[in-house]
């Protein structure tokens, strides 16, 4: 039997909802994304709350709310304390996400789903890989291998490879195919038949323009609200599909020497491209190479202004301006403010670049555009004053009495508890009146009241114990290793790094821009005020397809090319879901699932797969000849058993019989094409064939569908020539011969 292996969908599927997954691995749990969304509803995590605390590993497969949002909250509130495994770009850019969501909830309510701490605590212990990094778990997830590949979409965006005895399970959300300015395309193609694929639906029935034609439309837009003396609001993630955006209007700039001002609004505007600076290899090769030629960081903005608060973008210049803000759902943060201000004046344009979160304002206006009148919450923080102030600094002083007489209760308990037992044994320093009987010449005549007792020096104890002062020994283990430390007297008190953290830590080891820091460490009593507005929007909307997700026709085609064994379906509208699943249903797999949420769906491979023990007189004999990541040989045995059961392979006790060669490989004939014009050939493609020198023609028959399975073949056609023997020599060395 294969590997077991179970899905179950715990948000995120038949809907646009955030992604979050449970995949169980031969008892081994995974946490697939861990999603929430800009609402930050707690309801849309009870699934998650009922199995938080049976997860082993924690995977993420991109930096923003969807994929990662819930973790801090997860991590304080549902008992989640899994390891948890992101690349590097996920990891940074994802705190500065969860940073700027925070901050923009903060200022305009008494948010508490987490803290800036929790999510801290959340992030401070991901560990992070590179791309094709093979990381072996340990402990009771031996055996599993996990591995990040390129997924596109997003910086760092992941793809990830599960492997179990020789069976691949992928995980590819939100994956993209095309090569971006900033990105390179996904190599999900790269894969071939895995025992399980986990892919979404989510554009499955949208189709999309050239990037070319997609850019030139945006670009258009644009540059036609500018020059009607109109402003351009685009409402952004904090750090994620904004760095496209950015890199399109920085290059467009550049090359047309355009003065329109560009200014980047987030909370964590300049620590975002500061990272993003750093991530270099992370991003396509177009911007790799032009690094190491001329050392130029394509992030070193210049025709970008970088702001952390709306009090700069109100004090600049007066004119035409592009401003990039946060968040893009239009439900909080600084895009929401500017749209209100922004929105009864038709010269300007709300540009949004992917279709936004199911409830949120910007959906609702991309279903029913305006012109129109919209009911919006302006909210704000305002320091407090006067009597509330007066009453805020009682009650915060009436607290902090209570929580020092409780300390000090429970300090005096815990003294009693740890000197109990000396309570017992007579102090010689003390006296008792109750058991004390002085002379009458000391204490004077007796007037049959109480008096007290002075005595002067020591005075002799009745019992063997000899006056001393108090002294508590302290006990001191030891093992073999010398002293047994404990490690809680090593450990900062929280009052001390809420201490140095105000003094000394304003910049919050760097992960935020200066004023957002003043922002976080400002202590001033305050208070949200909300008012209600009808706003007439006479602005005008637009869409643009700069979401960075394969259309329906690409996913259909790298489904078959990658062609599962079994594909389970999620992410999606419950029509985008079905229509897939029916496509590939009939072309690509028979075994096809989309799970509703809490439905486990057993996926385990149909593979007889079994363990063997490979004999050293076997082994002694076999030649491996390595083939990309492994090494292959043939091998003729005879199948035993060991002394403890185990299924063996033993040397053949005859001579072996003969057998046909073997080539193993994958041939793509355009890297052959490239190969043989290296090597000096003239070839060229003609009708699907690849046509060598004059006379001698390669073609592939088949089903392409099917690659990997040996249905596949490559016809060699010419006449018996040098020139046909040369390039079937150069054809074998393409494959590995067994």
């Amino acid at each position: 039997m294969g590997t077991s292996v179970q899905v179950t969908p715990l948000s995120g599927v038949y809907s646009d909802n955030p992604l979050s997954y449970l995949l169980s691995i031969d008892g081994f749990n995974f946490l697939v994304d861990c999603g929430w969304n800009d609402h930050f509803d707690p309801s849309l995590l009870q699934p998650l709350a009922s199995v938080a605390t049976t997860i082993d590993v924690v995977l993420l497969s991109h930096p923003d709310t969807l994929h990662l949002g819930a973790l801090p909250y997860a991590m304080k509130h549902l008992g989640l304390s899994a390891p948890v495994y992101s690349t590097e770009p996920v990891y940074r850019l994802g705190y500065m996400t969860m940073y700027d969501h925070y901050l923009s909830r903060k200022q305009v309510s008494e948010f508490d789903a987490f803290t800036l701490d929790d999510i801290d605590s959340a992030f401070q212990n991901i560990i992070r890989l590179t791309y094709s990094q093979n990381y072996h778990l340990s402990g009771k997830g031996e055996g599993i291998v996990i591995a990040p590949h390129v997924a596109g979409h997003l910086l760092g965006g992941t793809v990830w490879k599960i492997t179990k005895d020789g069976e691949d399970v992928i995980y590819a959300v939100d994956f993209n195919h095309r090569k971006e300015r900033h990105l390179n395309g996904t190599v999900l193609e790269s894969f071939t038949r895995p025992a399980v694929l986990i892919t979404d639906a989510y554009n499955a029935l949208n189709n999309q323009p050239s990037t070319r034609q997609r850019d030139q439309e945006f670009l258009d837009s644009v540059l036609k609200t500018l020059r009607a003396d109109g402003n351009v609001l685009l409402p952004v993630d904090t750090a994620g599909r904004v760095l496209e955006i950015l890199l399109i209007l920085e290059q467009y700039w550049a090359q047309h020497h355009l003065s329109y001002p560009i200014y980047f609004l987030t909370y964590v505007s300049s620590s975002t491209i500061e990272y993003v600076k750093s991530f270099l290899e992370w991003m396509s090769d177009s911007i790799a190479k032009s690094f190491e030629h001329t050392r130029d960081n394509a992030f070193l903005l210049k025709h970008v202004t970088l702001l952390i608060n709306k009090s700069e973008l109100e004090n600049a210049p007066e004119g035409p301006k592009v401003v990039l803000a946060s968040m893009s759902s239009l439900e909080v943060g600084f895009s929401h403010d500017i749209f209100v201000e922004w929105a009864t004046d038709a010269k300007n344009l709300v540009l949004f670049t992917e279709r936004c979160q199911f409830g949120t304002l910007a959906r609702k206006l991309q279903a029913d555009p305006p012109p129109k009148a919209v009911k919006v919450t302006m909210s704000k923080r305002v320091p407090l004053v006067g009597e509330e102030l007066r009453a805020y600094e009682e009650e915060q002083n009436r607290i902090k009495k209570e929580e020092a007489l409780k300390a000090s209760l429970s300090k005096e308990e815990d003294l009693k508890m740890q000197h109990g037992a000396d309570d017992n044994v007579i102090d010689p320093m003390v006296i008792d009146s109750s058991t004390a009987n002085p002379s009458s010449d000391v204490t004077g005549p007796s007037v049959g009241i109480h008096r007290d007792i002075f005595i002067d020096g020591f005075v002799p104890s009745s019992s063997s114990i000899h006056p001393m002062f108090p002294f508590f020994e302290n006990s001191v283990e030891w093992d073999e290793f010398g002293e047994v430390i404990n490690p809680d007297d090593y450990v900062i008190k929280e009052e001390d790094m809420d201490q140095s953290a105000m003094l000394g830590g304003a910049d919050l080891d760097n992960k935020l821009d200066e004023g957002s820091a003043n922002l976080i460490l400002d202590s001033k009593p305050s208070k949200v005020i909300s008012n209600e507005l009808t706003v007439d929007i006479k602005l005008f909307f637009g869409l643009h397809g700069l979401e960075g997700r394969s259309d329906g026709r690409s996913i259909k085609s790298i489904l078959a090319h990658v062609a599962p064994l079994k594909l389970v379906l999620v992410h999606g509208s419950a029509e985008a879901t079905e229509h897939l699943k029916q496509h590939c249903l009939k072309l690509v797999c028979s075994q096809v699932y989309a799970p509703q949420i809490g439905e486990t769906i057993d996926v385990t491979s149909d593979l007889c797969a079994y363990k063997v023990q490979l004999s050293e007189g076997l082994m002694s004999n076999v030649l491996f000849k390595k083939l990309g990541d492994y090494e292959v040989a043939w091998v003729d045995a005879e199948v035993g058993k060991t002394e403890s059961g185990m299924l063996s392979l033993l040397p053949l006790s005859t001579q072996p019989p003969p057998h046909k060669s073997v080539l193993v490989g994958d041939l793509k004939l355009a890297d052959f094409k490239q190969f043989l014009a290296s090597k000096g050939i003239q070839v060229e493609f003609a009708g699907g064939a690849l046509r060598c020198g004059e006379y001698v023609t390669l073609r592939k028959i088949g089903d392409a569908t099917q690659k990997g399975t040996g249905s596949q073949q490559v016809v060699i056609e010419g006449p018996l020539s040098e020139e046909y023997y040369k390039i079937r020599d150069y054809l074998y060395s393409q494959f590995y011969l067994l």
